[in-house]
């Protein structure tokens, strides 16, 4: 693999260091105080959680806020903290290990299994991007009037910005993601502002009901939540971007460096939470409420939002924030697959290309998508890539907890025992739900 740094010590053998433009790149100030180490840790947390506010939350947070209200407000905050955990446990063994997921698949799993496991991260890759790039062609039709088939193929000139931020180095990728996010949040403040919900209900929204398990549609729309909010990419990009950081090779820095790093992915998985959560608000208070049941589609919701309101400022900051979303989750996508790529196959494309390759694949069914049904055809193909993901979701999450318990290789930062419980009734109940929802599409209950 070409491009790789030689590990300092205390880390991995040189040549196979995760993403290795950026590893151990940012020094972490010994001798400084507690916020300073902190602030040092501070970065890969928002390039993780941008992936649980990409623009396929967008379609199934509306779809079910304007379905069913408030109500599926629990399955928005219970995917959160199971991320929360997640992240956690992603952030612990790629400081422990100084090896990313894919590697570790790949270093401890035989090839009937890491191949296989390697192909499912590539389709879920795959899917996420399908959802940046036409919810980015959408936001580029609503701001500038650009037809959706030609903002499609308009997106894979992303690229070029990757390569950019790639350059200026990982604290300059940070800084413009977190940026971007705050843009994103104010933008949604302003907006429910406007649409001024009814605060008793969107609380009581976040209180589980029976119906999402019985009712088939609010099921299948739930499995999407849970799919764009828990993504299995983000758990191989993130125990490669903790590396970033230089923490030292003793276990005493190595365990500081976990609690620091739990702190970062904690605080900004929060803030996706609450951007989330005020796009299921948004659609709820807004159009459910309106009688207007079936809004699935972002362009619908963009031309009856002014009108509904009675203001065209929610409109344009509605379409700014899903703009920003699509470009922050570019970065994310381009980061994973590299890990990925390299990680299971010890193959090294240079980023531009890698970022062409992956948006190849996901620009021909969207453009053929486009072309045949329009914005409908695009919305639904949204959602379901959406499902798609929360299928992926074991294959990622059954190897993560199989490394971050065992303690033969972690040690002494191997997961506390209830991590490793809570994360194990995680990856159960994932499989539960997504064999519950095939069963019901196959009986076509």
């Amino acid at each position: 693999m070409d491009g790789t740094l030689n590990g300092p010590a205390g880390g991995p053998p040189a040549g196979v260091n995760s993403l290795p433009e950026v590893y151990r790149s940012v020094r972490v100030p010994d001798g400084a105080g507690w916020f300073r180490r902190l602030m040092a840790f501070v970065g890969p947390g928002y390039l993780v959680a941008v992936g649980y506010m990409d623009p396929g939350n967008w379609a199934t947070s509306l779809a079910g806020g304007s379905a069913f209200g408030y109500t599926l407000l629990a399955v928005a905050l219970t995917s959160s903290l199971m991320a929360i955990l997640l992240q956690a446990l992603c952030a612990r063994i790629g400081i422990a290990t100084g090896r990313d997921l894919a590697q570790l698949c790949r270093e401890r799993f035989p090839p009937v299994v890491a191949y296989p496991l390697w192909f499912l991260a590539e389709i879920a890759i795959c899917a996420t991007d399908l959802a940046e790039l036409i919810g980015t062609a959408i936001a580029l039709e609503l701001l500038f009037g650009i037809p959706l088939i030609y903002g499609v193929m308009l997106t894979a000139l992303d690229a070029f910005l990757i390569l950019w931020l790639q350059h200026k180095g990982v604290r300059w990728l940070e800084a413009l993601i977190f940026g971007l996010i705050m843009l994103i949040l104010g933008c949604f403040v302003v907006t429910i502002a406007l649409a001024d919900p009814v605060w008793g209900d969107v609380l009581r929204g976040y209180i589980p009901s029976s119906s999402i398990v019985t009712n088939q549609t609010q099921l299948y729309i739930a499995m999407g939540i849970i799919g764009a909010t828990v993504m299995p990419h983000n758990l191989y990009l993130h125990t490669a971007l903790v590396q970033s950081r230089d923490v030292g090779a003793s276990t005493e820095k190595k365990r500081e460096a976990v609690r620091y790093a739990t702190v970062d992915s904690t605080v900004a998985l929060t803030l996706a939470l609450l951007i989330n959560s005020a796009i299921l608000i948004l659609a709820a208070a807004t159009f459910h409420t309106s009688g207007n049941t079936e809004v699935a589609e972002i362009g619908d919701a963009w031309r009856l939002m002014a009108p509904l309101l009675g203001s065209g400022l929610a409109a344009t900051l509605f379409a700014i924030a899903l703009l920003c979303c699509g470009l922050n989750a570019t970065v994310t996508a381009t980061l994973a697959g590299q890990v990925v790529m390299e990680g299971f196959l010890r193959f090294r494309l240079p980023p531009f290309l890698r970022r062409l390759l992956t948006r190849l694949v996901a620009i021909i069914p969207a453009v053929i998508v486009t072309w045949m049904y329009g914005a409908s055809g695009t919305a639904q193909l949204l959602v379901l890539s959406q499902v798609i993901l929360s299928l992926q979701l074991p294959f990622a999450v059954i190897p993560l907890m199989m490394f971050a318990g065992d303690r033969s290789r972690l040690g002494a930062l191997a997961a506390p025992r209830w991590q490793v419980v809570l994360g194990w009734a995680i990856a159960v109940l994932i499989v539960a739900l997504n064999v519950k929802l095939l069963v019901d599409l196959a009986i076509g209950d």
